[in-house]
């Protein structure tokens, strides 16, 4: 660690430092933040392992240009992060460091933050604060959606879930009749707001979900352009199906369910 904070600071370095890493900001670095982490979701996903073991370097990068960063400018430092956050894991599992073996009583995790937060003079007023905005959107859905839940705003069963994605799905088609713009998107938007809160309650992840269903579209689509005769665009819709339902079949045959 000693070692990557004696780089990250000469690459910072005023005269001798590089010209890129001079110029970044903590608001200029954010999203290579965000896409870092994506990118360690993709490893995993792929059980590449020796593509984690990179991509886990890359993001603790953006932790120490942070770090760098805010040193520099005089807030705190790396080993101020460290501390903080070992203090913490401490503090909220008193049933690993104060009492090992012991079972946390329910709701332990969320009184400890609450006690932290009251310390700190940043008691929430919602339920919902701390969900940060720059979540992927489907992410950050569900994560409001178990939030509104945890004070009793839920469904108790399926079959009203089930009722209100049936029900946004008939207003969109309403708004496409209308041929509103702005409607339209509107109760897209309510469309895919109710399909993550329907994930939540069948207890699947839905980024996890959509990330699959993509990744399933994706094969099934190169294996259509290896079996078309043409190029796609030069084919009409039936066609299209026909490769489409071959391209399935195929997969399948080969063990890819």
């Amino acid at each position: 660690m000693q070692r990557l904070q004696a780089l990250v600071a000469q690459l910072r370095d005023p005269e001798h430092g590089c010209p890129w890493d001079r110029a970044q900001t903590p608001a200029s670095l954010a999203p290579y933040a965000l896409e870092e982490a994506c990118e360690v979701a993709d490893a995993i996903a792929a059980g590449d392992r020796a593509g984690l073991r990179e991509e886990l370097g890359d993001l603790l990068l953006q932790v120490l240009l942070q770090a760098q960063l805010a040193q520099e400018q005089g807030d705190f430092d790396l080993d101020a992060v460290m501390d903080g956050l070992a203090d913490k894991l401490v503090r909220r599992h008193p049933h690993v460091f104060e009492t090992p073996g012991a079972t946390p009583p329910a709701g332990q995790w969320d009184a400890i933050k609450a006690a932290e937060q009251a310390a700190a003079g940043t008691l929430r007023s919602s339920a919902l604060d701390g969900v940060p905005n720059g979540l992927p959107a489907l992410v950050r859905a569900a994560r409001i959606q178990r939030r509104a839940a945890k004070v009793g705003f839920d469904w108790r069963e399926l079959a009203p879930v089930l009722a209100q994605v049936r029900a946004e799905l008939d207003e969109l088609e309403q708004a496409i009749s209308g041929a509103d713009p702005a409607a339209i998107s509107d109760e897209l938007g309510d469309v895919l707001f109710s399909v993550a809160n329907l994930s939540r309650h069948v207890q699947t992840d839905p980024e996890q979900a959509l990330r699959a269903a993509t990744h399933k579209f994706e094969r099934r689509f190169r294996q259509v352009e290896a079996l078309s005769p043409a190029p796609l665009s030069a084919l009409d819709e039936a066609e299209l199906e026909h490769l489409w339902q071959q391209a399935k079949q195929l997969l399948r045959s080969q063990g890819d369910c």
